[in-house]
C-alpha cells in the first residue's frame, strides 16, 4: 500500500508544480515552494517504509523544491531561483515560530487537538537547526550548480545533465548535513552512514524521475509565454 501511495503522491506533487506554473507562471512556483516546505515539515515526523527502505514521509514533497529551482534557473534565470530559495526558507521559519507559539496557548476544556499539535510541532532544536541549515546550503548549491552546468553545456541535448548533476549532488548535501547535525552523539558513525545512504537512495530515485517534468516545464514556458 505504501508503494502505491508513494507513486500517487509523487505524481500529484510534481503534477501540481506544472499546474501552478501553467496558471500563475513563475509566481506559481514561488507559491508551491512555500506550500511544499510547510507540508514537508509537517509530514517529516511520520516514518514509513517504501520498497523496504525506511524514509521520512516528507521526502517526496521536499524533493519537489529542487525541481522548482531547476525550472526557475532554466526558464527564468539564477536570480529567480534564488528568490524561491529565500521564500522556502522564510516559509519554514514562519511556520516554526507560529506553530511553536500555538503550543503554548492554554487549551479549553472542550479542546481535542492540543496534544496532537504538540506531538507534531514541538520544537526539537537540533532538528530545526539541521533542517534550516540543510535546506539553505543544499538549495543554494542546486541553483549555483545548475547555472554552472547550464553555462558549461548550454545545448538542449544536455538538459538532463544540468538537472540531474545539480540535483543529485544537492540532495546528498542536504541529507548529509541534516543527519550529521541532528544525530551526531545520538547514533554511532556507521549507523549515521547507513541512514545517509538509505535516505539518499530514495532522493536520488526521485531526482532522476523528475527529469521529464522539467522538460514539460521548458516546453510550457515557450508555448504559453510564462513569465510572471
Amino acid at each position: 500500500m505504501n508503494e502505491i501511495l508513494a507513486v500517487v503522491e509523487f505524481l500529484l506533487a510534481f503534477g501540481f508544480i506544472l499546474l501552478f506554473y501553467r496558471i500563475w507562471g513563475k509566481t506559481g512556483l514561488y507559491i508551491w515552494t512555500a506550500i511544499s516546505t510547510i507540508i514537508a515539515n509537517i509530514q517529516t515526523p511520520k516514518s514509513i517504509e517504501v520498497f523496504g527502505i525506511p524514509m521520512a514521509l516528507g521526502t517526496v514533497i521536499y524533493s519537489t523544491t529542487f525541481l522548482v529551482t531547476d525550472i526557475l534557473c532554466e526558464n527564468h534565470g539564477k536570480k529567480e531561483a534564488n528568490k524561491a530559495v529565500h521564500i522556502g526558507f522564510f516559509a519554514m521559519v514562519t511556520m516554526t515560530l507560529l506553530m511553536t507559539l500555538t503550543i503554548y496557548f492554554i487549551p479549553s476544556p472542550q479542546d481535542f487537538a492540543h496534544e496532537s499539535i504538540k506531538t507534531i510541532f514541538r520544537v526539537m532544536p537540533r532538528i530545526v537547526l539541521g533542517s534550516f541549515i540543510a535546506y539553505y546550503i543544499s538549495q543554494f548549491h542546486d541553483v549555483n550548480a545548475y547555472e554552472f552546468w547550464r553555462k558549461k553545456w548550454p545545448a538542449d541535448k544536455y538538459f538532463w545533465v544540468r538537472n540531474n548533476f545539480s540535483t543529485l549532488v544537492s540532495q546528498f548535501i542536504d541529507s548529509a548535513i541534516f543527519i550529521f547535525i541532528v544525530w551526531t552523539g545520538v547514533f554511532e558513525f556507521n549507523v549515521m552512514i547507513k541512514m545517509l545512504f538509505s535516505t539518499y537512495i530514495v532522493k536520488a530515485v526521485i531526482a532522476l524521475l523528475d527529469t521529464p517534468f522539467l522538460y514539460i516545464a521548458k516546453k510550457m514556458k515557450k508555448k504559453y509565454n510564462l513569465e510572471e
